[in-house]
């Protein structure tokens, strides 16, 4: 049954008044009694971290597949770089430290195995069938697909981390997409539990957005140029990147590479999180919003960067496209990638037979909505490496079967 406003009985110190306060929480879907030690964001915190996809992030690509090497970044690792920017920003701001964590842990957990390679294979394999978005597969993670408790399926997590995690990135229904244009297992969801999904979510969420903004940016820069699929001299006329590696080699004629790579993504991180703060408290003063209501009935997204620090990050997310995300050996990757995703799920809509035994329950006969659904969430959780064995075990007829 859906449970009324929390009343948290333990309190954090969250100073601003537009901040998303715990004992104001719109509460959870199925009614618990709260905590004695926590409140209800540091709750839902703590079940994200102890949930098995959160886990299975360790061993999901950000860039590089798991096997290329055990220094880029997973899933994982970016999930703690947003999570840590995030805290940072939330508390510098007045808001809700915790229910940002909250928001940056999960953020990535309906990504499915190889990055982007493996969801642009799920989302056209899935047209026919509802498609696939991977925040909507987040929102099915933490409210069905996570079977742990004994009174419910998902997490049970609060209104607003529900909230955050489906429209941290604006608003989902507006003039550009109407209601029967959502994905569908957020329009689902949304039939039992309103998320309100016309207006913006709380600063804690945009925040968290634009932290995954700045931890992607940066570490994939870090990742490209240890791979050696840039050099430093390649970044010379890249906003932001070039004039800081120009500064820090001046400065530090003698450093070795490694550490002068270092340096650069140090202070990046530091001018756009800078940024992100004098920008957000400009539009926050500007519109001196009295509660967390305010926010999520603005027009705009209060959390963001300033025109300049747009325009950098455009001409650094452009330089990546071109030279890292479309490099031939992320392109090999990504066509053998795209190449496991189809085939596995290819068989399985066809032969749901060989599905494990939890999953086959929960699948119709061949070529269904309801089966290819299933599919897709069985394959949505698989780590690369599982994929991979996956695979192996289906199509090597000499594998054995595990």
């Amino acid at each position: 049954m859906l449970a009324g406003p929390s009343h948290c009985s333990f309190r954090t110190m969250v100073t601003n008044i537009y901040a998303c306060h715990p004992e104001q929480s719109r509460g959870r879907l199925f009614d618990e009694p709260d905590s004695a030690t926590r409140t209800c964001f540091q709750r839902d915190r703590d079940r994200i971290i102890h949930s098995a996809a959160f886990r299975a992030l360790e061993y999901k690509t950000q860039v590089f597949v798991n096997h290329e090497g055990d220094f880029f970044r997973t899933r994982l690792t970016h999930s703690l770089e947003v999570s840590q920017i995030t805290r940072s920003v939330c508390r510098s701001l007045g808001l809700n430290e915790d229910l940002g964590e909250a928001l940056a842990l999960a953020h990535d957990l309906g990504h499915p195995p190889f990055g982007h390679a493996g969801e642009d294979a799920l989302k056209e394999l899935m047209e026919p069938y509802g498609g696939f978005d991977h925040n909507a597969q987040s929102l099915r993670v933490i409210t069905m697909l996570e079977q742990r408790y004994a009174d419910f399926n998902g997490l049970n997590l609060t209104w607003e981390t529900l909230e955050g995690v489906v429209k941290h990135n604006g608003p989902l229904i507006n003039d550009a997409r109407a209601q029967d244009e959502l994905p569908n297992a957020v329009a689902e969801y949304n039939v039992g539990h309103d998320l309100e999904l016309a207006t913006f979510a709380s600063a804690e969420a945009q925040v968290a957005a634009i932290s995954d903004d700045v931890a992607y940016n940066n570490h994939d820069l870090d990742d490209g140029l240890r791979a050696g699929l840039f050099t430093i001299e390649d970044l010379a006329d890249v906003p932001l990147a070039g004039p800081l590696f120009t500064e820090v080699q001046k400065t530090y004629p003698d450093l070795d590479h490694s550490r002068v790579i270092f340096e650069v993504i140090r202070r990046m991180i530091g001018d756009m999180v800078n940024d992100l703060l004098d920008e957000t408290g400009r539009r926050l003063k500007d519109l001196g919003p009295k509660s967390a209501e305010d926010i999520r009935a603005h027009t705009q997204p209060v959390a963001g960067f300033s025109e300049t620090m747009r325009a950098n990050d455009a001409g650094l997310k452009k330089f990546l496209f071109e030279n890292m995300y479309r490099h031939y050996k992320l392109n090999r990757m990504t066509s053998k990638a795209k190449r496991v995703v189809t085939e596995l799920f290819t068989l399985l809509i066809k032969e749901p037979e060989c599905l494990p035994a939890e999953w086959r329950l929960r699948s119709d006969p061949e070529n269904t909505q309801q089966t290819a659904r299933t599919v897709a969430d069985y394959i949505a959780g698989m780590t690369d490496r599982f994929a991979l064995d996956e695979y192996q075990n289906l199509f090597d007829v000499q594998a054995k079967n595990s």
